[in-house]
């Protein structure tokens, strides 16, 4: 639906070093009678725990009313994990089995989810970088799941080399982190969850999608991007996405305030549908001070 909604690009403060504070405003269609606006306000602070945190208000659009203040930590590692796993499922190459992930922390769980849930009728490998005992947690975490099996990557360069499809779930790099661009083989597909540490590839990958124009365009090397287009293009058919098994395809899903709105909208139906009920204590005079 992103060519029916108001999406403005999503804007960022830094109020210290690495560190993020970033609204995400997005305004609904009409659906069933309902008009919702929503801003998700996010952030990243290293000495918070965790250290990504979000909320999200979502108002009734035709009145303006506030109807809830949303936690969205879930909603944001849900639909970030979501959108990975479909962009793996979309673009990468026929027959591919195999999955690589670098950074696995709660971001990269959520994905991790939803791509075993989106191949519950097929074996899948997942390939991790060794880093800590990040691993090691991360393979714990999903002993349950019989149809994926892990394996502990210890070298970076046979990591990068043997990758079929790189999912980064890095949250902060200040330098690239696979500057070796000969070790991208023909064929992967590289989804840098929080958009960061692969410049690199902008210069010579074949094709680039993005979730949001308005945001990637401000990319040092958007111009010179081979081949760009919006992913929501390939959903709709109007773009065949990947055509052939040798291309190289980077898929920058940047977040778009859309996802958040669209889930928080659909839990407080969900509730209001069942009776729960919502109460805020708001001024309805015109001259109130």
């Amino acid at each position: 639906m992103k060519d029916d909604v108001q999406l403005p690009a999503k804007l960022s403060v830094h109020p210290q070093g690495e560190d993020f504070i970033t609204s995400m405003p997005c305004l609904l269609p009409e659906r069933q009678g309902r008009k919702y606006f929503g801003i998700k306000i996010v952030s990243r602070i290293e000495t918070a725990k965790p250290a990504l945190q979000s909320t999200i208000n979502l108002y009734d659009a035709q009145t303006g009313a506030l109807l809830a203040l949303v936690d969205g930590n879930w909603i944001t590692a849900m639909r970030t994990g979501a959108v990975a796993a479909l962009a793996a499922r979309t673009l990468q190459r026929q027959g591919t089995d195999t999955y690589s992930m670098i950074g696995l922390g709660n971001i990269a769980r959520a994905v991790m989810m939803c791509l075993a849930e989106d191949s519950h009728d097929r074996h899948i490998k997942v390939r991790l970088l060794k880093y800590k005992d990040q691993a090691e947690r991360f393979i714990e975490r999903f002993a349950s799941y019989h149809n994926v099996s892990f394996e502990i990557i210890d070298d970076r360069c046979a990591f990068l080399a043997e990758a079929d499809v790189l999912i980064s779930c890095v949250t902060v790099a200040t330098e690239l982190l696979f500057p070796d661009d000969a070790l991208f083989k023909k064929g992967v597909t590289v989804i840098p969850v929080h958009v960061r540490g692969f410049q690199n590839c902008d210069l010579f990958f074949d094709k680039v999608f993005g979730d949001d124009t308005g945001q990637i365009e401000k990319f040092k090397y958007f111009s010179r991007f081979r081949q760009y287009d919006e992913f929501h293009h390939i959903l709709q058919g109007k773009n065949p996405g990947r055509t052939s098994d040798e291309e190289r395809i980077l898929s920058y899903n940047y977040g778009i305030g859309l996802h958040d709105v669209v889930f928080a909208a659909r839990i407080y139906e969900r509730l209001a549908d069942e009776g729960t009920s919502f109460e805020m204590d708001c001024c309805d005079q015109k001259t109130w001070l």
